[in-house]
């Protein structure tokens, strides 16, 4: 993988001036890619290979580890161990990738708090590790552990317990930006360093915080409110923005006075700030054509129509919007933002898939119209309906060098609002220890 390091902050410790020979190699990857006990998109995997491959030709011994899903309940703290969570189809692929054999550690969880920690029986698989029967250790989610996201003591043993394992400790985990024990408390312990994917994210993202101008920004979102910060942070950035979604949705409700089934009246008085702004400042575009549904069923004929804003009047109620219409992508002042553009940064879904997809496509479309733009998609659910409803353009443009497709969306917009990749506390945290 081929990295310019002089784009990189200097105190930022690199995997490349890390000894790895002979040593043992705790690595944090991005692997959330699982559900319900199938991976439904391995590209996340497919860009960690090359800093797996580095520490292995160095001579390093590599164990792995992940977040999967959500096993924690927020409101009870308890911690489920479901199966359909489980890393084994995540080594499963790397086994059937590279030809090599993982092991996956059994501990005993506890059937509500998850598993207490990591226990000795671990040693053995270590040993066969250091002796080359296995070709890696992928231990359990590292949400099954009390540890990883408790705080005080637990969190402190787990820590410990995690560096206990190894010699050296890499993340490459660029989507997992909170700080919990694997990705943030582990580094007090161990001498850390930042993985190859880490490094290229973080250029990257310098050029989005950093970007050629005119600079157009496409934003959309199930909630509103969750997304206040960083869509405030892009707001001050951008030269242009587009949003879709609901985001869009309850844009439209606070300046038009209309009301949009499943638009929350305590959100519509958030976005009114944003009106207020815009009104000023003239960056959001408006898609004019729009996509009304009688029902979230599915797109059924005759309970769907293209509707446009120009018709809007105070106090007009309206049924599920749904998605954008394709042609909202050729109205002149939408498709002149998008093709005038110097960097474009994409975090949406502009319709409720799967059946109101259309808006979409079109927008990806036409973002391709423009050949003079730096071109970045945001990870996740941008990046799967992309390879989905664009799949040949998605192949053309994999190893175009005008186009970057993030491994966490949610990351790049927390950068943003930090207004640097390196207020990150992952990030952080890498910058401070030494080799």
């Amino acid at each position: 993988m081929n990295i310019d390091c002089q784009r990189l902050d200097p105190r930022l410790s690199l995997i490349q001036n890390a000894d790895l020979n002979g040593k043992i190699v705790l690595v944090r990857f991005d692997h959330n890619v699982v559900k319900d006990g199938e991976i439904k998109d391995p590209y996340r995997i497919d860009r960690s290979l090359g800093t797996l491959y580095n520490i292995v030709e160095r001579g390093g011994r590599p164990i792995l580890m992940t977040h999967v899903g959500r096993p924690k309940d927020k409101k009870t703290g308890e911690i489920k161990c479901r199966p359909g969570e489980s890393v084994g189809p995540i080594a499963g692929y790397l086994e059937h990738k590279l030809h090599i054999r993982f092991h996956i550690p059994q501990f005993n969880p506890d059937p509500k708090l998850g598993i207490p920690g990591i226990d000795t029986s671990i040693n053995l698989a270590i040993r066969d590790l250091r002796e080359r029967k296995i070709g890696g250790i992928y231990l359990p989610n590292t949400r099954w552990f009390q540890g990883e996201e408790a705080e005080g003591e637990i969190r402190d043993k787990f820590a410990l317990q995690l560096a206990g394992l190894a010699d050296i400790y890499i993340n490459d985990a660029f989507g997992s930006w909170q700080p919990h024990a694997s990705t943030y408390d582990i580094t007090k312990y161990l001498p850390s360093y930042a993985g190859f994917l880490m490094q290229q994210e973080i250029i990257n993202l310098n050029s989005v915080i950093n970007p050629q101008r005119p600079f157009l920004s496409v934003v959309a979102g199930a909630k509103y409110d969750t997304k206040i910060k960083p869509l405030y942070a892009i707001y001050e950035k951008v030269d242009h923005l587009i949003l879709g979604g609901v985001i869009y949705n309850t844009f439209l409700c606070a300046k038009y006075g209309v009301t949009i089934e499943g638009v929350l009246e305590k959100d519509i008085v958030l976005a009114k700030d944003l009106v207020e702004k815009d009104k000023e400042k003239k960056k959001i575009i408006e898609l004019p054509l729009i996509v009304e549904s009688d029902t979230m069923e599915g797109r059924m004929e005759g309970k769907y129509r293209t509707i446009s804003i120009k018709d809007f009047k105070e106090g007009k109620k309206y049924g599920h919007i749904l998605d954008i219409c394709p042609e909202s992508f050729n109205d002149p002042s939408v498709a002149e933002s998008i093709l005038n553009a110097r960097t474009i940064f994409v975090n949406a879904v502009m319709g409720y898939t799967p059946h109101f997809s259309a808006g979409s496509a079109a927008l990806d479309s036409t973002i391709d119209r423009n050949r003079i733009a730096i071109k970045m998609y945001g990870g996740g659910d941008t990046l799967q309906e992309f390879k989905n409803l664009c799949p040949g353009l998605y192949l053309s443009v994999l190893d175009n060098t005008q186009y970057y497709f993030f491994t966490g969306g949610g990351t790049v917009l927390t950068a943003i609002e930090e207004g640097s990749p390196y207020g990150l506390k992952p990030v952080q945290a890498l910058m401070k220890t030494e080799g």
